[in-house]
């Protein structure tokens, strides 16, 4: 019996020994994990910003609401980095933070007339085209030579899955200029009748249909000192006092003068044919770098519609395109939040207020609230994170230069600073000390002016891994930034130098993942 034993052990450890052997073998054979945890906390991907699935995004095009849903189409290349050429490609949603992918609608080189630039969808409830009652209508810059920019019309029967050219014509022929692409089309309801615009070189051209294929120029506006133009908007919006504006507004880059590079606006008039200003200079929607190609949309309430609009825009900037560690993740592009806009009056002139989207909220959670604190030098927080919201009043008699240093690493040395220069009467968002996409380093610190009596602001920041988006407590003023600081920074802490400044009101809330 004993030597049984002893050879039946031996023949179990052999059956051992062979088991491991084979666990060996066959592991890589095993279908792979999904990520862990830890994977996605070693991952750019934006914890509650839209970003691309993958390959490239640049420019939002105007989203439709239409059967309890967003359609939201942007500028995609699936050959990115090796291959040119962008089409439209479709995400869906129901409340504009949770997205879902529908892939490809238009695709590129489908013709004759090349890849697909930037345009805009409409809801031809009407059926003023002949594509039937509620098909959507895009009209699109393409360039038929790769170089020329003409208008051509697309239509969708299918709700906006799929799209097909109606003819190989353009419905908007190049003149013979340089610069003619971003069509925007609205419905002028007082005038029934459709009205698109478009970006050439410094001035919007103001063009009128009644089909969607027949254009007629009617009027141009030219803007001064703020570069090249591109992708215009207009839409009308009411204030509290029940006034009801147009504003026209448009991408622009007014770096060489001294402005920022977002999106500029002009409010005033439009008679169907001609907008007429209030005023020559442009305001900004943004003070930051990276909030470009910008679209303002209708919101889902059509009873409030002057009331309230939606923006949302591409977070990158034309001077530094692929500067961003998410590549090696095989994507690069990222919306900023939506924001809710609105029209107030401040003294004799009107101007557009940003709020972030209201329903951003009910991901937050862990809320920390720290008592009063009275700062002069530094202090540290015991909150820290990689996406998460802060809100704060931020008062001073004394001090000169008061702020946050948010992602900030264990040894201190690397930091993005949110701060008020009260000397020089400006808001501002300095990268500098931190991975950041502009290796020129020309564009590290962002300034947005405020009042010169100040004394106190609010402040809303809001945080993401590459990201940092702050908006004053009126609204009046917004700076978007990117930026790209080691995963493992984290930490959060107060200054003031030559003075004493106190943080009140102060409240932390960290974001779940956007499912």
């Amino acid at each position: 019996m004993k030597n049984l034993r002893t050879r039946r052990l031996i023949i179990a450890g052999a059956l051992v020994m062979i088991g491991l052997l084979l666990l060996q073998v066959l592991a890589p054979l095993q279908p792979e994990k999904k990520p862990t945890v830890e994977t996605e906390e070693h991952s750019y991907r934006p914890v509650y910003h839209f970003s691309v699935p993958d390959k490239w995004m640049n420019d939002p095009q105007r989203p439709l609401y239409f059967d309890g849903t967003f359609h939201y189409y942007y500028l995609y290349n699936r050959d990115y980095p090796k291959g040119n050429g962008t089409e439209w490609r479709q995400a869906t949603s129901k409340d504009l933070v949770h997205w879902t992918d529908k892939g490809v609608a238009i695709p590129k080189y489908t013709n004759k007339n090349g890849d697909i630039w930037t345009g805009s969808v409409v809801r031809d409830s009407q059926n003023t085209a002949g594509f039937g009652k509620n098909a959507l209508v895009a009209i699109v810059t393409q360039p038929p030579d790769g170089r020329s920019q003409e208008q051509f019309l697309w239509y969708s029967t299918d709700g906006g899955k799929t799209f097909k050219q109606d003819h190989e014509q353009p419905v908007l022929p190049n003149p013979g200029v340089k610069d003619f692409r971003d069509p925007k089309v609205i419905w002028d309801t007082a005038r029934k009748k459709w009205v698109l615009l478009l970006a050439e070189g410094a001035k919007i051209g103001f063009y009128e249909s009644e089909n969607l294929k027949d254009w007629r120029y009617t009027s141009g506006f030219t803007s001064e000192n703020i570069g090249l133009i591109e992708c215009p908007d207009l839409f009308q919006l009411r204030a509290a006092d029940g006034t009801v504006k147009w504003v026209l507004g448009a991408s622009a880059n007014g770096r060489v003068s001294g402005q920022p590079n977002t999106y500029a606006y002009w409010v005033g008039n439009f008679d169907g044919e001609q907008f007429t200003a209030d005023q020559a200079a442009p305001q900004w929607l943004d003070y930051g770098f990276d909030w470009y190609a910008a679209v303002t949309f209708e919101n889902e309430n059509p009873t409030h519609r002057l009331d309230s609009r939606y923006a949302i825009a591409w977070m990158n900037n034309w001077d530094y395109p692929n500067a961003t560690p998410t590549m090696d993740e095989d994507f690069n592009g990222v919306n900023s939040i939506v924001r809710t806009i609105h029209l107030a009056k401040h003294g004799q002139q009107h101007s557009l207020i940003s709020k972030p989207i209201g329903a951003l909220n009910e991901r937050t959670t862990a809320t920390q609230q720290p008592r009063t604190i009275r700062v002069n030098g530094n202090k540290s927080l015991g909150a820290s994170g990689t996406a998460y919201q802060i809100e704060t009043d931020i008062s001073w008699t004394d001090a000169r230069n008061i702020g946050l240093r948010l992602r900030e690493s264990s040894n201190k040395k690397r930091h993005i600073d949110v701060g008020i220069l009260t000397e020089d009467h400006a808001l501002y968002v300095n990268r500098r000390l931190t991975n950041h996409p502009d290796d020129k380093k020309q564009s590290v610190e962002s300034r947005a002016p405020i009042s010169p009596k100040a004394k106190k602001i609010h402040l809303k920041i809001l945080v993401d891994k590459t990201s940092i988006e702050v908006f004053t407590g009126d609204g009046r003023t917004v700076l978007t930034n990117e930026a790209f600081p080691p995963l493992t920074d984290q930490g959060i802490s107060l200054y003031a130098e030559g003075g004493t400044a106190v943080f009140s009101h102060f409240k932390i809330e960290q974001f779940r993942p956007i499912q």
